[in-house]
């Protein structure tokens, strides 16, 4: 198969995933042909003499197939996600790890070095064990992974319902080499009442909400993920409810879609959360709901 320069790659890709509709052409163009070179990003820019020869030629083809014509994400077609300080594996067993998510580790970050009922023996670091803090529905691990890794004081949980999403969490685990726990539950069905603090990033797409969706959403992320019944809230409102009875959880942090906030609020006032708070990421959306109530 016959080579190109990558400036031709490059331009070839442009025109394929513009027609397609895709939104950030240039940079999943630039991505995807840096993959398949197994190079960095700027070596397309000051290496005007690269070329994408031999295995490279068929490796970058196929990917752009995938984005144009199936509209896969880029981050399912590299296998690859950035999310705080780490690269972790993504594949369609769990959600894309998204940068507003990035938001429920900063948040978490706050907790204190010493939660209810904590003070163990010190970590392998020297440092005492922090504050318990599981990761409901953890997906491909990356809040509880990110959240180990900037507080190794915490002593942390991922847990899902999914086996598949935990596979690939517990990968993503040994990838980092961070010690994470991990859990396979129903939000906190079956769990030890054990635990000081919960961050979650639920299900909060509502059902009629689905046509609005992106393709890449749309046709290759798990649903189960996604969708929380007619208004969004379904999984939100059932774990509300079972923190209500878990009076040894004193701080809680739910992601929640744009407009979602002030209902979220009032469940965790409701489940006995008295002081409650939004938090807005960069887009100023109030993404994170906050809960807290005395103990930690």
């Amino acid at each position: 198969m016959r080579g190109v320069s990558a400036r031709e790659a490059l331009d070839g890709a442009l025109t394929a995933f513009t027609a397609a509709g895709v939104e950030t052409p240039r940079l999943d163009a630039e991505i995807l042909l840096a993959h398949a070179l197994g190079v960095d990003r700027t070596r397309l820019h000051i290496e005007r003499d690269l070329r994408v020869e031999g295995p490279a030629v068929r490796a970058f083809q196929d990917a752009v197939r995938r984005r144009a014509a199936a509209r896969e994400p880029v981050a399912y077609i590299t296998g690859v996600r950035g999310f705080r300080r780490l690269e972790l594996a993504v594949d369609r067993r769990a959600l894309i790890p998204r940068p507003e998510t990035e938001l429920l580790v900063e948040v978490a970050q706050g907790l204190p070095p010493g939660g209810h009922g904590s003070g163990g023996p010190p970590t392998g670091s020297g440092l005492p064990v922090g504050a318990r803090v599981l990761d409901v529905g953890t997906g491909s691990g990356a809040v509880a992974l990110a959240l180990k890794d900037e507080r190794p004081d915490l002593a942390v949980t991922g847990s899902d319902m999914s086996a598949q999403a935990l596979a690939l969490a517990r990968e993503n685990g040994e990838r980092t080499a961070l010690e994470v726990a991990w859990l396979q539950a129903d939000l906190l069905d079956g769990v030890a009442d054990e635990h000081d603090a919960v961050v979650c990033n639920p299900p909060y797409v509502a059902d009629g909400e689905r046509a609005s969706l992106a393709p890449e959403i749309l046709r290759h992320e798990p649903p189960g993920a996604l969708f929380a019944g007619p208004d969004g809230l379904a999984v939100i409102s059932r774990l509300c409810a079972q923190l209500a009875v878990r009076p040894s959880v004193c701080f809680v942090a739910l992601e929640v879609g744009a407009g979602q906030a002030p209902s979220v609020t009032e469940l965790l006032r409701g489940a006995g959360f008295s002081a409650v708070r939004a938090a807005r990421d960069l887009a100023g959306v109030e993404r994170v709901v906050v809960g807290e109530r005395p103990g930690i």
